[in-house]
């Protein structure tokens, strides 16, 4: 159980290593994957420990640990299953609305992320070209220009014209992209899509179903092969705290 345990605690460590070598020292959420190394192998030294001096807690406090573990295990798989699925969303044509939710910008170019965003919008409007896209994204930290002002020129200068897209450009999370939205064209009364890198469109889709957007399907676009494993957990993670929040 120990070379186990050991085991998953260096593939931790060796998956945040690749992380920090592919997408930089300042990847959201990568500080997980060292955290999960040093709870795997402390948790092996403790084991080894009390191996050691022959020690051994009161039997209720293993079992409520056990049942704790196994209960949190079951929450986090179920989650992770409901992430999985909703990467497969692929929309359907005709929709009236299209929200295209921000991503980071880098001064004023599209990150990798967001450039998948935009690749699948194009393809979306270029077949659908009386659905209006709303670009939706604020400006954050780095970013010289708004998400939704840097959505709009990329898709600009792609052949998408600027009859088909609405700018939204005060948000700064994924749940004021839908509010914003909303407040903006109604969109949550329509035949409305939600368009994002395939991980993100469960957490998406909830969230606007809590805020009462009826007729409505996710648009999964392509995400980072190599940081997947890191965005499933991630969103995983973060389904845990909009619940906590309230926020579906």
């Amino acid at each position: 159980m120990n070379v186990f345990i050991f085991s998953a605690g260096i593939l931790c460590l060796t998956y945040y290593i690749v992380i920090i070598i592919h997408a930089g020292i300042t990847a959201d959420f990568a500080w997980i994957w060292p955290a999960g190394t040093v709870l795997l192998w402390g948790w092996c030294l403790v084991r080894r420990h009390m191996e050691r001096y022959d020690l051994q807690l009161p039997g209720w406090i293993s079992m409520a640990g056990y049942a704790l573990l196994a209960a949190g295990i079951c929450l986090f798989t179920f989650l992770l299953i409901c992430v999985i699925h909703g990467m497969q969303a692929k929309g359907k044509p005709g929709l009236e609305y299209v929200i295209v939710l921000g991503a980071q910008v880098r001064g004023q170019k599209p990150s990798k992320a967001l450039k998948m965003r935009l690749e699948a919008a194009r393809a979306y409007a270029r077949e659908n070209p009386d659905t209006v896209l709303i670009l939706s994204g604020g400006q954050g930290p780095g970013e010289d220009i708004t998400e939704a002002k840097c959505m709009a020129e990329y898709l600009l200068v792609h052949g998408i014209g600027k009859g088909q897209m609405i700018l939204e450009e005060r948000s700064v999370s994924t749940r004021e992209n839908l509010v914003f939205s909303d407040q903006l064209t109604g969109c949550s009364h329509g035949n409305c899509g939600i368009l994002s890198n395939n991980f993100h469109i469960y957490r998406a889709l909830c969230l606007a179903r809590k805020l009462g957007y009826q007729d409505l399907c996710g648009i999964g676009a392509k995400s980072d092969l190599i940081m997947q494993v890191h965005y499933v957990i991630r969103e995983t993670a973060a389904l845990i705290k909009e619940k906590i929040s309230g926020n579906i």
